[in-house]
C-alpha cells in the first residue's frame, strides 16, 4: 500500500510536470476533490505512467539497498572476513571471498550447498568462508554446536567432514544421532559432544547472531560477495557471473 501510494505521487510528478507551485495543503474541498479526479482520470487514460512510476519507485529502493549494504560490509569487513573462528575452505589464498550464514536445517542452505561446491570446483579461486548462523530452532543450534565442537577441537578436516554430514543429514537431531554421525566419521565424538556445551562454542554462535542483526541478516542462506549482501540461494550459473563482476572491479 505505501509503495502504491508512492507510485502514485510519482505518476503525479510525471503526469503533471513541475508542480513547486501548486500548494496541495491550501486546497478548499471542492479543489481537492477536482484535482483527484483530475488525476485519477489521467492514470487511467495513461496507466505506463503509473508502471513507469512503480519501476523507477523500485530502482531507487534498490540503489539505497544496495548502497546500505556496500556501507555495512565496509563497517564490519574485520568481523565479516577475518573473523579468526569461521571455518575457511575453498582456497584459502583465492583472489574473491564468498561468505556463506547458512543453518543445517534450513532446506534452501541445502539446495545451495551443491551449487556453492559446483562453484568452488570449477573456479578454483575462491576462498569460502561459512558462518554457523542456526536460526531454525534446538536442533539448527544442537547441529551448529557439534559442528563448531569438531572445529574447535579437532580442526579443518573434522569440520568439513561433520559440516557435509550434517548439510544432508535428514533424520531428527538427538544427541544419540549426533554420537552416531561422528562414530561414523571416525572422530571423537566423546571429545566433541563434552565440548559442544562449552562458552567457546557458545561465543561463536552468539558473535554470528550478533554480526547478523548489524548487517540486516534475517535468513539463510544469506551470502556476502565483495560489496554484495545476497540474499537467499543463487544457482552456481548466477554466483559465477557475481564473482566475475568482483573481479572485473563491478
Amino acid at each position: 500500500m505505501i509503495r502504491l501510494a508512492s507510485a502514485a505521487a510519482l505518476a503525479l510528478a510525471l503526469a503533471t510536470g513541475p508542480v513547486a507551485a501548486l500548494d496541495l495543503t491550501n486546497m478548499t474541498d471542492a479543489e481537492r476533490q477536482a484535482f483527484r479526479d483530475e488525476v485519477r482520470a489521467y492514470l487511467l487514460d495513461n496507466p505506463e505512467v503509473l508502471i513507469e512510476a512503480i519501476n523507477l519507485l523500485e530502482q531507487k529502493q534498490a540503489a539505497a539497498e544496495a548502497h546500505a549494504d556496500r556501507e555495512m560490509i565496509k563497517g564490519y569487513a574485520d568481523a565479516i572476513f577475518n573473523d579468526g573462528y569461521s571455518w575457511v575452505g575453498g582456497n584459502p589464498e583465492g583472489d574473491v571471498t564468498l561468505v556463506e550464514f547458512m543453518d543445517y536445517r534450513c532446506g534452501y542452505c541445502r539446495k545451495a550447498a551443491s551449487e556453492v561446491d559446483a562453484l568452488l570446483s570449477s573456479d578454483g579461486n575462491i576462498r569460502l568462508i561459512v558462518k554457523e548462523y542456526p536460526i531454525l530452532g534446538d536442533a539448527s543450534v544442537k547441529s551448529s554446536r557439534f559442528a563448531i565442537a569438531a572445529h574447535q577441537l579437532l580442526g579443518y578436516e573434522a569440520y568439513q567432514q561433520v559440516h557435509e554430514a550434517l548439510i544432508a543429514f535428514k533424520g531428527e537431531v538427538t544427541d544419540v544421532a549426533l554420537r552416531r554421525l561422528g562414530d561414523g566419521l571416525g572422530l571423537d565424538t566423546d571429545a566433541i559432544m563434552e565440548h559442544m556445551d562449552s562458552d567457546e562454542v557458545t561465543q561463536v554462535i552468539a558473535k554470528n547472531h550478533a554480526l547478523a542483526r548489524a548487517l540486516k541478516i534475517s535468513g539463510t542462506p544469506t551470502f556476502i560477495l565483495g560489496d554484495q549482501i545476497l540474499r537467499g540461494y543463487l544457482p552456481a550459473e548466477q554466483m559465477q557471473e557475481l564473482v566475475d563482476e568482483v573481479r572485473a572491479g563491478g
